[in-house]
């Protein structure tokens, strides 16, 4: 039988850091649904946010810029947590091998980004998320109480007297294991989108899991579409051009290859990401356009390929040279502000489920996260509730199994669920909500939902992702279609 203290849904930087920072006496698993680096935390390329060895600076100051962004709707005791133990945290990283770039002096550097009063961006390179979640990953396997598991599908999961009961599908196996206590950190929804910025494993299946067994979800329709991602629509997946680009100085253009932003709001190219990509759709209205682009090529070319190399490498491949070309741009799904509710511990209203990273919902990003604060606020709560679990070793002793039922002969499910989904998501939930769609999408998609839950088809990765990305869509229609119905116009204004 496969019994565990924890069980660890997730291989980015929450449930890595979590795990580094159980106690040794643990037995952990760690779930990874597809290759070990293959997550939303190694395609960050901006950098982690907090004041660490800054004397100008100050986690008061940092707060406010976190509550400006947020709408202020943040909540302030998960938000004092995130910036004044971001401390704790950098030194950590710095500690474990992180290698953030510095300034010529010997100090670490630090850049701007959209919303930031201050310069308190550490990053290595435009790569900073493979950076922590490489040096993460090497100190984790160096761990004898942990075990990774790569390419197991967490295909359900039960609550038990004792604990947790996940059912397995490694390779062409299904596994049972349980656990005293789980984490977690499965990521973002991004995939409900028919483009986005997330990895391909970000389906939501955490969130939908966590909503199957009774725990409170908050906000899930708070989704952050990033202002500037590269307008290829040929792939599923679009390529980031970081928030560090416009925090180096560059522009965003129209059709016209005219600057724009001073048209809508004073902090020009560096407002806010819910702001730009707003002012974007505004701006696409007025000139009955999609095209829009970012010019940095007013820039020092040596400064330019040096403080962006991957960026540079990967948009020279696609027949841009940024040094010298305007990239072109357009918003797409990039974040989830909302989540599993968790309170400071990162712990659920279940007993013993904590839930860590874009997954969960702290409260600390209000309706719109501040830029680089996603990597800081998976470090700090995902450590909190490993801290919170090790108090309570010894609490629970044996386990309990679920005897899950499972059918190898049972049908694939039907194809193009996920490609419908998909489009009534994009259609209806953009930028600027189609309020017009909202009840049609949500009757469509409850219709999907109740399809896969009741249906007996074959449990493997097609049909968890499927039934997550349908939950997932489910909840955040349902969230939609009550703000339109109070007051559609003001409050998604604010989305």
């Amino acid at each position: 039988m496969n019994n565990y203290d924890v069980v660890i849904a997730g291989c980015g930087t929450a449930g890595l850091y979590g795990a580094l920072n159980l106690s040794k006496d643990l037995k952990v698993l760690v779930l990874s649904k597809r290759e070990l680096t293959l997550c939303n935390s190694s395609l960050a390329q901006g950098g982690i946010a907090g004041v660490y060895e800054s004397p100008e600076d100050s986690p008061e100051k940092h707060k406010h810029d976190t509550f400006v962004a947020g709408g202020f709707e943040n909540d302030p005791e998960s938000t004092d947590v995130l910036v004044n133990e971001a401390k704790i945290d950098i030194g950590r990283l710095i500690e474990l091998g992180v290698d953030f770039d510095k300034a010529p002096d010997g100090d670490y550097h630090r850049t701007l980004e959209g919303g930031h009063g201050m310069h308190r961006i550490f990053h290595h390179k435009d790569a900073t998320g493979f950076e922590i979640e490489t040096t993460l990953l090497e100190n984790v396997q160096k761990l004898d109480n942990v075990e990774i598991w790569e390419y197991a599908v967490m295909c359900d999961v039960k609550k038990t007297n004792t604990g947790f009961s996940f059912l397995i599908l490694k390779g062409d196996e299904y596994i049972t294991c349980n656990s005293h206590y789980a984490i977690f950190a499965t990521g973002g929804i991004g995939r409900v989108y028919e483009y986005t910025t997330n990895s391909a494993i970000a389906t939501g299946d955490g969130i939908a899991m966590a909503y199957n067994m009774g725990a409170e979800i908050k906000n899930l329709c708070y989704i952050q579409f990033h202002p500037t991602a590269f307008s290829n629509h040929n792939t599923r997946e679009c390529f980031l051009i970081s928030e560090a680009v416009r925090g180096e100085g560059a522009y965003l253009k129209n059709c016209h290859g005219e600057r724009f932003m001073q048209n809508y709001d004073k902090r020009l190219e560096l407002a806010p990401r819910d702001v730009v990509s707003h002012c974007i759709m505004f701006e696409s209205k007025k000139t009955e356009s999609d095209k829009f682009y970012l010019d940095i090529s007013h820039k020092d070319p040596d400064f330019i390929k040096q403080r962006f190399p991957m960026i540079y490498k990967n948009l020279l491949s696609a027949g841009y040279d940024m040094v010298k070309d305007m990239i072109p741009i357009y918003p797409c799904q990039h974040y989830l502000m909302g989540g599993i509710d968790v309170n400071t511990v990162a712990l659920t209203n279940i007993d013993g489920l904590y839930a860590c990273g874009e997954c969960s919902h702290t409260g600390v990003h209000g309706n719109n996260r501040l830029a680089s604060n996603s990597l800081l606020e998976a470090l700090v709560f995902s450590r909190r509730a490993a801290k919170d679990i090790n108090s309570k070793v010894g609490d629970i002793s044996g386990f309990e199994a679920y005897d899950f039922n499972v059918d190898t002969n049972a049908q694939h499910i039907p194809t193009g669920l996920r490609t419908e989904i998909r489009k009534i998501m994009q259609s209806s939930y953009f930028v600027i909500p189609e309020v017009s769609k909202l009840k049609d999408g949500l009757e469509r998609i409850t219709q999907i939902k109740n399809l896969l839950d009741n249906g007996n088809y074959k449990i493997d990765r097609d049909y968890v992702e499927a039934r997550s990305l349908a939950t997932v869509a489910f909840i955040v229609l349902t969230e939609a279609n009550k703000i339109a119905s109070e007051n559609a116009e003001m409050v998604f204004d604010k989305l």
